[in-house]
């Protein structure tokens, strides 16, 4: 019998693949992260990031007229504290002239438009690196909770339209939710690191942000990457807790993961497509040993195929171009 069914038809010039194509990008996929620096006219290449950089607050307001310019309506804001600033509590985390929120500021004034998102986590004002408190080796939970809501709280009185809890400390989320109800932000969303892995993909970005743990590891916190189920009941407690939108972290190791929670849950799916899957394509595309930017845009399409209704990477305005 002679073949009937050829599926090739359906690849054989790129009209017709187009067409028929399941997964596509766009700019409206992407949410940029955003490294912040106290100072004036700084503009810093993260030695193990190449071509991506921290931004004083003046060059922030060119960068963020820039992404809004190119198509890209959402960024994901950290701050870089100084040393002398950080300590057990995160106390500046709350202070409302700190850096972060002045950099909500500046984004807001810049570009009114623009969807801000910021980052919810001790570590980065954290004076033993950890995502919360410590108190004889041990990250405390309930009193981390406490801050990282008032400091959620803080970046929505700035102007953010939504924080991004990262710390990964139970009951976070309905301590955020209730406090930001409680004073009447009612309209700021949450987007909940609902599935973040204790992964070795993050060690550019701590160099960003001089945020490393002083001490051990984060693994009493953060999830265990050999678990798959253990994702599915953090994301759906964030959820029932009062998350908007949740996210899997990092990303192209995980996209079983984000799959799984993709079938499950009815909020949209976010993946931070992490520091370390953007150095080791950057070092090897530099190594030429692969095609730069088809790599980058394979994994951005598997990443969105999964599952991901929109993706943080640090890659997203190399991809705006070439989309």
């Amino acid at each position: 019998m002679e073949m009937l069914t050829r599926n090739r038809r359906l690849r054989s010039s790129e009209a017709i693949r187009s067409l028929v194509r399941e997964t596509s990008l766009s700019p409206n996929d992407f949410i940029v992260p955003l490294f912040v620096v106290e100072g004036k006219d700084v503009k810093e290449e993260i030695a193990s990031m190449p071509n991506y950089f921290r931004y004083s607050l003046d060059l922030l307001e060119k960068e963020v007229k820039e992404l809004w310019n190119s198509g890209l309506k959402a960024v994901l804001v950290f701050v870089k504290v100084p040393e002398k600033l950080k300590d057990n509590e995160g106390t500046e985390a709350l202070n409302a002239d700190g850096l972060m929120q002045r950099a909500v500021q500046t984004i807001k004034n810049a570009v009114p438009e623009m969807l801000v998102m910021t980052d919810v986590a001790l570590d980065p004002y954290s004076s033993y690196g950890h995502d919360g408190i410590v108190e004889n080796g041990e990250i405390l939970n309930d009193a981390t909770t406490k801050v990282l809501a008032k400091m959620a709280l803080s970046h929505v009185k700035a102007g953010a339209d939504f924080v991004a809890p990262s710390d990964m400390m139970d009951g976070r989320i309905l301590a955020i939710r209730e406090l930001l109800e409680k004073n009447n932000y009612d309209k700021a969303g949450i987007m909940s690191y609902s599935a973040k892995y204790a992964s070795a993909f993050y060690g550019p970005f701590r160099d960003a942000l001089d945020s490393a743990p002083g001490f051990g590891d984060k693994k009493t916190y953060q999830m265990d990457p050999a678990n798959r189920e253990e994702a599915i009941k953090e994301t759906l407690t964030d959820i029932e807790e009062g998350a908007d939108i949740v996210m899997v972290k990092p990303g192209l190791c995980y996209l079983d993961i984000v799959r799984d929670i993709r079938n499950a849950v009815d909020v949209p799916v976010a993946v931070y497509q992490v520091s370390g899957e953007y150095a080791m394509i950057k070092a090897a595309a530099e190594k030429g040993w692969l095609d730069h930017d088809a790599v980058m845009l394979e994994q951005l399409t598997a990443i969105k195929r999964a599952g991901a209704q929109m993706i943080a990477s640090y890659f997203a305005k190399d991809a705006v171009k070439l989309l």
